[in-house]
């Protein structure tokens, strides 16, 4: 056991050198611009009222309180990360309050924003497309990009009721373009749903199974912009020509939400390949009625040029 003396000593040693940070503690809180500031704009915080709440006063000037110690919002060195201390005087006592810092807001909004671009299975690249990557020297492209510069111009508060359809051979950059319309949709804070339509077959095939299907539907009806690429290079039967797709269509033409498409075929084209279902089957009425919903929701686009595939 140890001596009482030595403990003795060894707790006076401790408790000196506390003093001593706590003295040095006060001074560096109490001189501080900020402190004196708060001082002056309540006369009721008196030294004594300081000093009782001096681990406030001190986490308070610690911290960082405009990101100016943090280099990113990653490395934020902030008790409460991500966030800014804010003193509030009510009477004598001194509240500790943390805010959301800019840091942490940017990021808040710039995850918002990708969260307003939902896509079924389209590759990251074209998510990413944006109009300063368009190459407007480009003569061939020319007529989408003038089109689409135009869209974008036209949008306000209210989307027009109708989008666009490109198309034209593989390769082109039709779902570039896309992309490029779903970013600057994001940025006016407009949500866009991007599928690719082979994809979005199979999709609805499976959603039999698990009774997700009505559900799938209702979102791609009802989202304030529908982008369908592809569309005619889907092995497709009767059903989802007519049941799935030609509902979706319809009740878009009817609440007049734009949708956006692609395709390697004319419209013209697209009605003979809609005709004909994975089976054999023909019916030009139906097909007809499909081609009808796409030019009632979108004005036409051609996009010509070399295959930029593998570039």
């Amino acid at each position: 056991m140890e001596p009482i003396q030595q403990s003795l000593q060894k707790w006076m040693r401790n408790h000196k050198q506390f003093q001593q940070r706590l003295s040095h503690m006060k001074r560096e809180v109490l001189n501080s611009t900020e402190i004196k500031q708060l001082v002056r704009d309540h006369p009721s915080l008196t030294e004594d009222v300081l000093e009782k709440q001096l681990i406030k006063l001190y986490e308070y000037q610690t911290q960082s309180k405009d990101c100016e110690k943090c280099p990113s919002r990653e490395a934020c060195i902030n008790i409460l990360p991500g966030h800014v201390p804010q003193l509030e005087v009510t009477g004598t006592e001194i509240k500790l309050v943390y805010n959301k810092c800019r840091k942490e807001l940017q990021q808040e909004q710039q995850r918002h924003q990708r969260s307003l671009i939902s896509s079924l299975h389209i590759p990251k690249e074209i998510l990413e497309a944006n109009l300063e990557r368009l190459d407007f020297n480009d003569d061939a492209r020319g007529q989408a990009i003038q089109n689409t510069v135009q869209y974008l111009e036209k949008i306000d508060e209210q989307l027009p009721s109708k989008g666009l359809y490109f198309h034209g051979p593989f390769g082109v950059g039709k779902t570039f373009f896309l992309g490029v319309i779903a970013n600057e949709l994001m940025k006016k804070n407009i949500a866009s749903m991007v599928i690719y339509m082979p994809e979005f077959v199979r999709e609805m095939k499976a959603s039999i199974k698990d009774d997700s299907m009505n559900n799938k539907i209702d979102a791609f009806k009802k989202t304030p912009v529908l982008m369908l690429d592809d569309i005619g290079a889907e092995s497709q039967s009767a059903w989802f020509r007519d049941e799935i797709l030609g509902s979706i269509l319809q009740y878009r033409m009817m609440e007049r939400l734009p949708v956006f498409f692609t395709s390697n075929y004319s419209l013209n084209e697209l009605e003979k390949v809609l005709m004909t279902s994975n089976r054999g089957d023909i019916d030009q009425v139906k097909a007809q009625r499909i081609t009808e919903r796409v030019r009632q929701l979108s004005d036409s686009v051609p996009v010509e040029g070399q295959n930029r595939r593998g570039q």
